[in-house]
Parts: structure tokens; C-alpha cells; sequence
């Protein structure tokens, strides 16, 4: 038997992933296979990133990146499953579930009962201070009016704003969008973000009544009995990555920092990757998780059709600050986890997650953990990339809108030039003409974050998906001369 050479560029949790399926579905189609991991970074994981900082009273643990993922959907938890990791799975806080969004530089609470980020607990939404009283009216007409008989994409903006009023779509909706997306709604691809909420339109006619029909027949129903949608292991999400290259050593997959590639070429049924130091690896299948714009470019010469079309998904810059404070050092009680920003409030900062209160164990008894996301869609320029200018940005935030003065006792910052992929109009008809694209370079594939989902879970997905794609490029015979 012929053994065939799989090539990963990228370490991050696609790439990781993507090595972790190829050792599993090679042994269980029982081909021979050798699978080598490529990163151009120091270290592994990408995006995740965990610093675990020792203090007297006891660690603080602080994410760079994401820190957290959504367990609904299934390829995080099941990775980590099969790791051994499920016993130490976490989820956020159940006593105090309090999200607040800023309101004329106030924060007011989001009204409980959304689901999908449809709200459907009418009493709260009448309570809301979030939405004026004709903004209210305007969400109720979203019972009675048709569903738009139209073909098509539209924006996220667009369509919320169709639905339930623009009033709802910018003090409601756009926050919460925002925070997951770092985008502009109004640009952002319905079909690529949400595409369940145009489910729910033609469906049921409505958005609430879809919401709240759905929001019943689940009612009693959670995913992993009564954990938590959201889940993180106990030291950080740093574990989904120890845990992978650990299991990639024990199965000898041959892993590589700091190898950046240049340029890959054709070669016979395979491809040439070239590194920038200047070796050539040859590889029967190559799977590139890096960034669109990235595997883009190293494309270029191979097939300069499909290197312009990932070059054109386009990329928003963030940055995360974790500040730590002693608990009687705040003005308030963190009685939740954090506030959103509405665009229109004009804030630099997008969000603040109370890290200590949403996952307790990140911080010491007596101390609280904080988080400030910086960086949106249009706002790359406007974004500060050096330490202490994103620290006293995030510090602003702090004394604006919590009061808090004191002097951080610690204090972390994480840049991610280019890291947020936009899913804007447009980017279903991307995927298209991506796959065909593709269908002329077997035992070539794409995963990350720029396609098919951004979360940790898509992510993981996207690795193991592009493993299966190139499976039928690995059990073809080569033709005898």
C-alpha cells in the first residue's frame, strides 16, 4: 500500500482539527497515511489563546480570543468528548444571567425571552426601556405582516428592520449581531449569518409567533440536560488545543511552528507547497486552514480565479483588553455578563464581558475579571494597535460607564489584525463559485472561519469536512503508465 501525504497549513483550531480527522478517517478507511501540520506562528491554536496568570489569592484566567463556545452546536462538545475533556467542560454562570445594553449611555437590561434573538416574552418587551412605545407598536405589527415574497439575499439590517421596525433593529438587534460578528449589519449577508430567521418568515409569517411556536416545543429541552449553552473548559480553551497536539504527537503527525508558506504549485496528481525558507514538500492532498485572504495568496499561481475570489472576502480587525480589579475597588456589582454597545452610540469599545461573573472560576474569590472588545467593521483605521493606547481606550469605557478608576492590577492585550471575516452580501454566491472552483483541484480543500461559520464549533466542522472531501482523492488508484 501506497502511503499518501497529507499537508495542513494552519494551526489554529481548523487546522488542528483538520489533522486530528485525517489520523481518524484514514485508519478507518485503513489507508496509509503521513499528516503534517504546518504554522507560521510560535505556538498552536490560532485565535485561542489562554494566559494563566498566577496570583497570590489564586490564577486568573484570561482569553485572548473566544472564550467560550456554543454547545447547540455539536462538533465542539463532541470534539472534546473524544478528547477526554467533557468532564471538564463549564457553563456560564446560572445565578446571574443579566446581559445589559448601552442606552444613551446607560445601561439598560435586555428584556428576557429572546430566543434566536427574536424577542418573545411580550410583557418584558413592554417593560423595556430598550424600545420607545411607537418602537413597540411597530415590533407587534411584525404578527400581522406578510411574508416578503421575494428571491434572493438581503441584509441582516434590511430584513430585522422589515420585520420588527428599525427602532428594534438598532437598540436590540445590532448589538447582540455585533458581538458575535464584529460587523455591520446592514452589509452582513442574511443567508450567511442568520438564514433561520428568513425560515421563520415563510414559515410562519411572522418572526415572534415562529420564535415563541419553537421556543415551546423545546421547552424542557436543553442541550446536555442542564448545561449550559455555552461552554469552556475549567483552565481556559487553551485545553481544546494541549489536548489536540498531545493526541497529534501520540500519533505521530509531524508538526512544524514557525514554517510560513510562500507558494503552492501543481505537481503531477499532488501539489509542491513551498516554504519561505525555501523547502519544497510535496503533499498527495493539501488542506489550507488559513485565512481566506491568506490562502488566497498562496493560490495566486496555481489558479488565479480562486486566489481573487478568496481575496475578496473581507476581514475586520479587533482587539480584546482583560483588566483586573479588586471587587471593592467597583463602584457596582458585576450582576451579570456584561454589556453590549449599540453602533449608534458612537462608543469605540463594542462590548464588555464581567469575565469573573460569567465564569467564576476565571478569577479569585475577591476579585473581578473584565473584558473589552474594540475593533468593528469600517473601523479598522480608528483602531489603536499599540498596549497602553487599547488599555486606556478600555480603561475609558470602564470609568464611563461602570465608574471604575482603580488601577488594574493586571492587564492583558490581544490584537487580531484581519481576524473577523465578514459575511457580507454576496458571500452565499462566494461559496458557490468557491466549490466549483475546487472541483478542478482534487486533493485540494479549504476550512476556517471565512466560509461556513466563524465559532469554534463551525470551525472544528470545517476541518473534519474538508478531510471527508479529500477522501475520495486518497483512495483513488493512480493510473499505471
Amino acid at each position: 500500500m501506497i502511503e499518501k501525504h497529507i499537508l495542513i497549513a494552519g494551526g489554529g483550531i481548523a487546522g488542528l482539527s483538520a489533522a486530528y480527522y485525517a489520523i481518524q478517517k484514514t485508519q478507518e478507511q485503513g489507508l496509509l497515511a503521513q499528516v503534517t501540520l504546518l504554522e507560521a506562528d510560535a505556538r498552536w491554536g490560532g485565535k485561542i489563546t489562554t494566559d494563566r496568570v498566577d496570583w497570590d489569592d489564586g490564577p486568573f484566567i484570561i482569553e485572548g480570543g473566544p472564550d467560550t463556545f456554543l454547545a447547540t452546536k455539536p462538533w465542539g462538545v463532541a470534539l472534546c468528548n473524544a478528547l477526554g475533556l467533557g468532564e471538564r467542560l463549564h457553563g456560564t454562570n446560572p445565578q446571574k444571567k443579566n446581559t445589559y445594553v448601552l442606552h444613551r449611555s446607560e445601561l439598560k437590561p435586555l428584556p428576557d425571552g429572546l430566543a434566536m434573538m427574536i424577542p418573545t416574552n411580550i410583557p418584558a418587551i413592554l417593560r423595556s426601556q430598550l424600545v420607545s412605545w411607537p418602537g413597540k407598536v411597530r415590533m407587534g405589527l411584525d404578527f400581522m405582516l406578510p411574508a416578503a415574497a421575494r428571491n434572493g439575499d438581503e441584509s441582516l439590517g434590511t430584513f430585522v428592520s422589515r420585520r420588527l421596525g428599525r427602532e428594534a433593529y438598532e437598540n436590540l438587534i445590532e448589538p447582540l449581531m455585533s458581538g458575535i460578528y464584529a460587523g455591520d449589519g446592514d452589509a452582513l449577508s442574511l443567508a450567511s449569518t442568520f438564514p433561520y430567521l428568513r425560515d421563520l418568515e415563510l414559515k410562519y409569517g411572522s418572526l415572534a409567533r415562529g420564535a415563541l411556536l419553537l421556543r415551546k416545543q423545546s421547552a424542557g429541552k436543553s442541550v446536555q440536560g442542564s448545561r449550559s449553552a455555552f461552554l469552556t473548559p475549567t483552565t481556559g480553551l487553551a485545553e481544546i488545543v494541549e489536548a489536540l497536539v498531545a493526541y497529534l504527537n501520540a500519533h505521530h503527525v509531524t508538526l512544524r511552528l514557525e514554517s510560513p508558506i510562500s507558494r503552492v504549485h501543481q505537481s503531477g496528481l499532488g501539489y509542491d507547497v513551498e516554504l519561505e525558507q525555501g523547502e519544497v514538500l510535496h503533499a498527495d492532498s493539501l488542506i489550507l486552514a488559513t485565512p481566506a485572504y491568506v490562502s488566497g495568496a498562496l493560490l495566486s499561481e496555481l489558479d488565479p480565479k480562486l486566489s481573487e475570489l478568496l481575496r475578496s472576502i473581507p476581514y475586520a480587525s479587533t482587539a480584546t483588553i482583560s483588566l483586573a480589579y479588586r471587587t471593592n475597588d467597583l463602584p457596582r456589582e458585576l450582576d451579570g455578563y456584561g454589556y453590549v454597545i449599540p453602533r449608534r452610540e458612537g462608543r469605540r469599545a463594542l462590548a464588555c464581558t464581567w469575565t469573573s461573573t460569567k465564569f467564576p472560576h476565571r478569577a479569585p474569590n475577591g476579585y473581578a475579571l473584565i473584558r473589552v472588545f474594540i475593533g468593528r467593521a469600517g473601523q479598522d483605521e480608528e483602531m489603536p494597535r499599540d498596549n497602553g493606547s487599547l488599555i486606556g481606550l478600555a480603561r475609558g469605557e470602564l470609568k464611563l460607564t461602570l465608574g471604575i478608576e482603580a488601577e488594574p492590577l493586571v492587564a492583558r492585550v490581544f490584537v487580531w489584525e484581519k481576524s473577523m471575516p465578514q459575511y457580507n452580501l454576496g458571500h452565499p454566491d462566494k461559496l458557490t463559485r468557491l466549490s466549483g472552483l475546487l472541483k478542478h483541484h482534487p486533493g485540494l480543500a479549504l476550512a476556517g472561519n471565512g466560509y461556513r461559520g466563524i465559532g469554534i464549533p463551525d470551525c472544528i466542522h470545517s476541518g473534519e469536512l474538508a478531510v471527508e472531501t479529500l477522501l475520495p482523492a486518497l483512495t483513488a488508484q493512480p493510473v499505471e503508465a
